[in-house]
């Protein structure tokens, strides 16, 4: 994966959301917000690119291991052959194929067993921008009632300004919910299927929680 791929995932994952919030707080929440949104999903479809190049590559890896394992044990059997024929040229030939082949394999192993770290490393990093997309969600909304709990809590000679800050809270509730319904994120307003469906992902999450909760309390 390019370095300057790998730079942008740390920096998104190591940003703190107050500058977004900060924002928000101003008065053009939407661009920033769609923004720090779209920034994560091309993150994630970036990674998501280089991963399946990593298990291309690892198939054809995989492949050709394989069909080199299969040339070893066929030059062994004309081997035996030659030698039987008392084909001693022959038999030379095809270890010579074989010796060739055995300084591959390991090349080959080496490659695979590559294959495999990068591709659980690159799928560390979605879990992880997937994870700051999820924060980023939960400190907006923390925001978002915070700005309502002081607009429904002004005096009556502050009314307009109340009313002011309500529009702008639901403007910015409504401006993210749509950001968030573009970048596959369900939100309250994306109907009873995407609350389900929303349900069922923290009830799946919670149980790797409890599951990883067991394994450390049973010592493995």
């Amino acid at each position: 994966m390019g370095e300057g791929l790998i730079k942008r995932i740390s920096r998104l994952i190591s940003a703190s959301a107050s500058a977004l919030v900060d924002t928000v707080e101003s008065s053009t929440p939407h661009p920033v917000m769609e923004q720090a949104i779209c920034e994560i999903d091309k993150a994630i479809a970036d990674v998501r690119e280089q991963l399946g190049k990593v298990e291309a590559a690892k198939y054809l890896n995989s492949k050709a291991l394989n069909d080199e394992n299969k040339r070893h044990i066929t030059l062994a059997e004309q081997i035996d052959i030659a030698v039987k024929e008392s084909r001693d040229d022959l038999a030379e030939v095809a270890i010579a194929k074989q010796m060739d082949i055995e300084v591959q394999l390991p090349v080959l192993e080496k490659a695979i067993a590559d294959n495999d770290t990068e591709m659980q490393e690159l799928n560390t990093y979605i879990s992880a921008l997937q994870g700051k997309k999820r924060e980023m969600r939960e400190q907006l909304k923390e925001f978002i009632k915070a700005n309502e709990h002081v607009a429904n809590g002004v005096s009556e000679a502050g009314r307009g300004t109340s009313r002011k800050t309500e529009n702008q809270v639901e403007e910015a509730t409504d401006a993210f919910n749509r950001i968030l319904d573009r970048a596959g994120v369900y939100t309250s307003k994306s109907g009873i299927d995407a609350r389900k469906l929303a349900e069922l992902e923290e009830l799946a999450r919670g149980n790797r929680i409890k599951e990883r909760l067991a394994k450390i309390k049973s010592g493995s």
